[in-house]
């Protein structure tokens, strides 16, 4: 794995005695009942954790709402230090809207992910394993070429099946992306 060495963000393969922190609080935090932050506690939240050295911070899911927009796009203007994500799925209004968002940040990174899961295949997309490789590698290629630095997770990827998995990690990594992890 890599980060985007434009940025000055250490290379982790490079790097044995070096963890890159990269924080969620701002994006999976909302999901929590209860754990609703408004703009200004969303900011508070986002400099505490730049001060505390965060290497890079989800700061939302832009498309989701009016309000994570607003919240991605001031913690991008406001917030010095850490790289700042934004969430997206495999489309291209999602990465439009996440990029627009992440425009005023000197280091960014768009996030991208799509399910991988049989159950998600069938029932979410409602598409073929061919059309989750094509969708995620053509995602992951939009993403790139607008912006240096592209993570992709494969969401559900603990109920996909291994080989197809692999197929789909392979194809995100022939798009040049700069990060993958698995969301499970």
């Amino acid at each position: 794995m890599t980060l985007n060495p434009e940025a000055k963000v250490t290379r982790i393969d490079e790097t044995k005695d070096r963890v890159i922190v990269f924080d969620t609080t701002l994006r999976d935090g909302e999901q929590a009942p209860g754990a609703s932050m408004n703009l200004s506690q969303k900011l508070q939240v986002a400099r505490a954790l730049a001060s505390l050295g965060v290497d890079v911070m989800e700061a939302g899911f832009p498309v989701a709402s009016p309000g994570d927009f607003q919240a991605v796009e001031a913690i991008a203007r406001q917030i010095d230090g850490p790289v700042i994500c934004a969430l997206a799925r495999a489309n291209r209004p999602d990465i439009d809207a996440a990029l627009k968002a992440l425009a005023p940040a000197p280091r960014r990174r768009v996030h991208v992910f799509l399910a991988t899961s049989p159950i998600h295949r069938e029932f979410k997309l409602k598409v073929t394993p061919a059309e989750v490789v094509r969708m995620s590698s053509g995602a992951i290629e939009y993403a790139r070429e607008r912006c240096e630095d592209v993570e992709f997770s494969a969401e559900d990827a603990a109920r996909t099946e291994p080989d197809f998995l692999v197929e789909v990690v392979e194809g995100a990594r022939h798009r040049r992306r700069r990060h993958h992890h698995q969301h499970s």
